[in-house]
């Protein structure tokens, strides 16, 4: 008759000790060469995205990003296709202009209040510009007259092109407080 003990030791035997981690039988299921070959091309694949999209990011340093604008300077017809007294709102969306034609002289406006730079709308029951931001309000000429806006609206040169068109160019204005306004070229005699 075994003793207590001994017992125990036999017990410790029969259970079966975990295998080493290297060696035979610590790895219950052996990889197919297929199957190393189908994980490493997946690895690679993975790798060369990778690589691929970091490259991507790299060269994209050298293409800045560029705001296309329309032209400064455009074209708007003859002086005939604009009516004594009407503000033509038909260059506002395109070129954020405002052409406006009186019994002497046609002009452009700058469609930016003078304020801080929100797109006034034109008022024709009123004869105003009233900016929507903080209620500038304009006359027909530009002028400020009501609200925080510190200056009159600005005006393009204006002046007619070889072909007999009206040119305006936005690359120069002309403020009313200078007494630019004066300039032959603020506005066109008709």
């Amino acid at each position: 008759m075994p003793v207590e003990g001994e017992q125990e030791l036999q017990v410790k035997k029969e259970q079966k000790s975990p295998n080493a981690s290297i060696g035979e039988g610590s790895i219950k299921e052996e990889v197919k060469r297929r199957s190393f070959i189908s994980w490493l091309a997946v690895a690679w694949v993975a790798f060369a995205a990778a690589t691929g999209g970091f490259l991507t990011m790299i060269l994209r340093i050298f293409f800045p990003n560029v705001l296309f604008e329309p032209p400064q300077s455009f074209k708007i017809g003859p002086p005939e296709e604009y009516e004594i007294g009407i503000v033509d709102i038909r260059w506002q969306a395109k070129f954020g202009t405002w052409i406006i034609r009186d019994s002497e002289t046609i002009y452009a406006l700058s469609t930016v209040c003078t304020h801080l730079g929100c797109t006034p709308n034109w008022l024709e029951n009123e004869n105003k510009f009233k900016c929507p931001c903080h209620g500038s309000g304009f006359r027909k000429t530009g002028i400020n007259f009501e609200g925080p806006a510190p200056r009159p609206l600005e005006r393009y040169r204006i002046v007619m092109a070889d072909d007999g068109q009206i040119l305006i160019d936005k690359s120069r204005k002309f403020q009313y407080e200078k007494g630019q306004w004066s300039d032959p070229e603020s506005f066109l005699m008709v």
